[in-house]
């Protein structure tokens, strides 16, 4: 017989909710209630009969409540097998009563360290009692139930309805399966408290990463894959999951990808003027800054139209009417502001598949963190790309100085290229990218490329001239061999900036001061796989 008739419960919970009606119900239903502190105080105030622990162990609770449920007559009646005779004769000769259901849940730690609380009383929640009952019910699920999240109480109170106070093995078994994925994801949350907070170790010794399941996705990046979407247990920076989703379809694997992407590019020009990112497959396909985002919009449109089509737009300004109808005039899967208006809603509403993402703010394109990529029987783990480089920091090596505007220009290409996948050339003038290269074997075919597509726009437009011809080139890693700089020249570009480190630099230098373009040098490069 695989049910189990609860009879006794131990209950000792951190989130009350749900507590009171849970344990009303088993006490109607003849189940003897036992709790500790707190929990205790709440059932009697609720006007319920309740057991004290420490009248179960004869011990009372000590040493500021670390030491109340450690004890062989709690975890005997939880681990006891109940229908082994050398179990059932020892729970006699030392008076322990079985325990049939553990209702618990454990000291607040994530919420402690989430509110910066000082190191003494993170320290203090960090629970000890609790994993460990936790673990001996749910070990022993044979015979006892065991149920961590208050989530679960309808489903408890359900399956003894529906078996006459008793619980089914499957059950239980499900129950113990989520009992030790909890106590699994909260010492892992205390694990990498110590190693990156309080230790401030770059990669510990064993990485644990305790991530709760938000949903499940429609499939992954093709329909033959399943694909779910995890938030992070204890701080993490604000993302695409913790924002306002305003209309639209659930969002895809491969939707989530390419706004990820927008959104990290957008956050590098927070407080900046008004910016608008287009990203198709997670890579930037038109970039510009503008007097309003409807000009930026239109810009960044004219970079790649093609590829803009069906693509993911990022701002850093609260959307507009004028732009929300600007955006609206071509398929656009996903649009990502810190806020949006009234009418700008209403622009929106009109196409009820394109999802609207509110975030109440950009994440900070500087925070720490790790990046862990699986392989073939390992992960691989790196700090995040934060290094940043401003004007002071660049090393002219021509003999041309740049001008103040290629300066600009420099820096905003070099911007764009650190979020593009390597191989990586960005033309960008005037605060507008003129062409993309990304993801090519070899960087010269990212160069052609690039300059291609801005000669393709030029000729749509009905322009003069490719916007390549007085801007900026960026390259992600350094240029190896002077075709790099000849290849920049026929663009059209005024000014280079990439990391230098080549064997061949004084070749590439000489190129440049041959052609009478400006270089730079930044001393850091930016591959992106």
């Amino acid at each position: 017989m695989t049910d189990v008739t609860i009879r006794r419960a131990l209950l000792s919970v951190s989130d009350k909710t749900g507590l009171v009606d849970l344990a009303s119900r088993l006490n109607k239903g003849g189940v003897e209630l036992v709790s500790t502190g707190g929990t205790a105080r709440a059932l009697r105030d609720a006007g319920l009969p309740v057991l004290d622990v420490s009248d179960v162990t004869g011990f009372p609770e000590m040493m500021d409540g670390r030491v109340k449920t450690l004890h062989p007559l709690v975890h005997g009646g939880l681990l006891a097998v109940r229908d082994d005779p050398a179990h059932a004769a020892a729970m006699d000769a030392h008076d322990i009563t079985a325990i049939d259901l553990l209702v618990v849940n454990l000291y607040p730690f994530e919420a402690t360290v989430a509110r910066g609380a000082e190191r003494d009383e993170i320290i203090e929640n960090i629970d000890i009692g609790g994993p460990a009952m936790v673990r001996s019910s749910a070990k022993n699920h044979a015979f006892v139930s065991i149920v961590t999240d208050p989530a679960d109480y309808s489903a408890l109170l359900a399956e003894l309805a529906e078996h006459d106070g008793a619980t089914t093995l499957a059950f239980r078994r499900r129950m113990a399966a989520k009992a030790f994925a909890a106590t699994a994801a909260y010492d892992g949350m205390i694990s990498q408290w110590f190693a990156f907070a309080d230790q401030g170790q770059a990669f510990p010794d064993m990485l644990a990463m305790p991530a709760r399941k938000q949903a499940e996705l429609r499939y992954g990046e093709n329909p033959h894959q399943q694909a779910a979407l995890y938030l992070p247990m204890g701080p993490a920076a604000p993302g695409l999951a913790q924002a306002q989703q305003v209309q639209g379809k659930a969002l895809s694997y491969n939707n989530y990808n390419d706004a990820d992407a927008a959104l990290e590019l957008v956050a590098e020009f927070a407080g900046e003027a008004p910016t608008v990112v287009i990203v198709k497959h997670a890579n930037p396909c038109g970039v510009a800054q503008a007097d309003t985002l409807a000009q930026a919009w239109a810009d960044a449109l004219a970079c790649d139209p093609v590829s803009a089509f069906g693509g993911i737009v990022a701002v850093n300004r609260p959307l507009d009417e004028a732009t929300a109808q600007a955006i609206c005039r071509i398929f656009t899967e996903v649009v990502i502001a810190p806020g949006a208006d009234e009418a700008a809603r209403a622009a929106f509403a009109a196409k009820p598949n394109l999802r609207l993402l509110l975030v109440d703010e950009l994440p900070d394109p500087r925070r720490a963190g790790l990046l862990v990529k699986p392989i073939a029987g390992a992960l691989l783990a790196q700090t995040r790309d934060g290094g940043a480089i401003t004007a002071a920091d660049l090393q002219v090596v021509t003999d041309r100085a740049p001008t103040n505007q290629e300066v600009a220009d420099c820096l905003f290409a070099w911007t764009v290229a650190r979020h593009v996948k390597s191989n990586a050339i960005v033309y960008a003038k005037d605060g507008i990218t003129a062409g993309i290269g990304a993801g090519q074997m070899n960087r010269k075919d990212s160069s052609r490329i690039a300059a291609q597509r801005a000669r393709e726009m030029a000729e749509i437009a009905g322009w003069a001239q490719a916007r390549t011809i007085g801007s900026a080139m960026a390259s992600d890693a350094f240029l190896p061999f002077a075709d790099g700089i000849e290849m920049a020249v026929d663009a059209g570009a005024t000014a280079i900036i990439q990391p230098g480190g080549s064997i061949r630099d004084a070749e590439v230098i000489a190129a440049a001061n041959a052609a009478g373009i400006a270089m730079v040098f930044t001393g850091m490069r930016h591959f992106r796989h």
